[in-house]
């Protein structure tokens, strides 16, 4: 199996402390690059900032958002920080909206034009009829195993019940575009060059963060109602938006992992979901609880409380065909993954 990465000191090398540093301050960039397993070359000092560099910066800050919103998250990540271990950051996980998004690029879409310029390329479609969505894996060309992967799901809207589909519409349909013609500027010519300025990439960095949240206004109750009952996920979305579902943390044995995860009283998913191939197994903490406010029909805003986001561990083993890890994703352990957003 897999074997889990050690982390390396990067402050003061390399672009990565002051990209960072000047995105989401000097306090949070010290923690993620202290926590995160990161890759020699990605650390190494260079000229401009490689777009593998920025792909790096891009999930230790999304990293770090996510166990803000994620206290069991953070309360495993700490144990481990405390046990001098470090996080191999496998991959994060997003929803998107296949179906009217107001401003907002519909679907995958939306994410793909920061995605590839920064280096990334499809490498998998996943189809979930289950839950009426498709999951693309978006893999590293330049670092396949070292930077994390990002699993981007879009909810295929069209597929829902008429009623279903009209509250999607009023939900996402007045979204707006969180990159402006800077970001986009900046995007253009890292595609090009293949790197970027520290301004440069600093202004992508920021653009894209933003993309990582709610871009649509606060949803209707009734609409929220309407559209939970035939679909959790797109639920999830119209209280979540397009923040991190969850992040994913590479061990070396994800079963004994969850036994003792489970006997120290963490909120595990009852079973580890396996890959068709046998090669890659998954579980996850159940999502933690978050409140978030909906508009009544009189115009008043209430909070209720929803599934908010959560975290993840996978085993990939080596392929026998290739002598490389498994870095596919599976169908199955993906819609039995997204069962733990699920409780309403």
């Amino acid at each position: 199996m897999a074997t889990a990465g050690r982390s390396i000191e990067t402050h003061g090398a390399g672009p990565l402390p002051a990209l960072l540093a000047a995105v989401i301050g000097a306090d949070r960039a010290g923690f993620a690059l202290a926590t995160l397993a990161i890759a020699p070359s990605l650390a190494a000092p260079t000229p401009r900032i490689t777009r593998a560099q920025l792909a790096m910066a891009l999930n230790a800050a999304l990293f770090v958002d996510l166990l803000d919103r994620v206290p069991t998250a953070a309360r495993y990540v700490a144990a481990r920080r405390e046990a001098g271990e470090a996080i191999v950051f496998d991959h994060g996980a997003l929803r998107t909206i296949d179906g009217a998004t107001g401003a907002l690029p519909r679907g995958h879409g939306a994410f793909a034009r920061i995605l590839e310029p920064l280096g990334y390329a499809a490498g998998g479609l996943y189809p979930l009829p289950r839950l009426t969505m498709t999951g693309r894996a978006f893999v590293h060309r330049d670092l396949p195993e070292a930077i994390p992967q990002f699993f981007v799901s879009e909810l295929h809207v069209a597929e829902l019940p008429a009623a279903a589909r009209e509250a999607a519409a009023r939900i996402f349909g007045a979204s707006h575009d969180p990159l402006g013609a800077e970001e986009t500027h900046a995007l253009d010519a890292l595609a090009r060059d293949g790197a970027a300025s520290p301004a440069d990439a600093a202004t992508i960095l920021r653009g894209a963060l933003r993309a990582f949240a709610r871009q649509h206004p606060v949803p209707a109750l009734d609409d929220y109602a309407a559209l939970l009952g035939h679909s959790k996920e797109g639920a999830w979305i119209a209280t979540e938006g397009n923040a991190f579902n969850h992040a994913t943390t590479r061990v070396p044995d994800v079963v004994a992992l969850a036994d003792a995860l489970k006997a120290q009283g963490y909120p595990l998913k009852d079973a580890v979901e396996h890959s068709a191939n046998g090669q890659v197994h998954q579980t996850a903490f159940l999502a933690d609880k978050v409140m978030r406010p909906f508009r009544l029909p009189d115009g008043a805003l209430a909070e209720r409380e929803v599934p908010g986001s959560f975290y993840e561990f996978i085993t990939r083993d080596v392929d026998p065909a290739t002598g490389t890890l498994d870095l596919t994703f599976d169908s199955g352990n993906a819609t039995g993954i997204f069962a733990v957003t699920r409780s309403a």
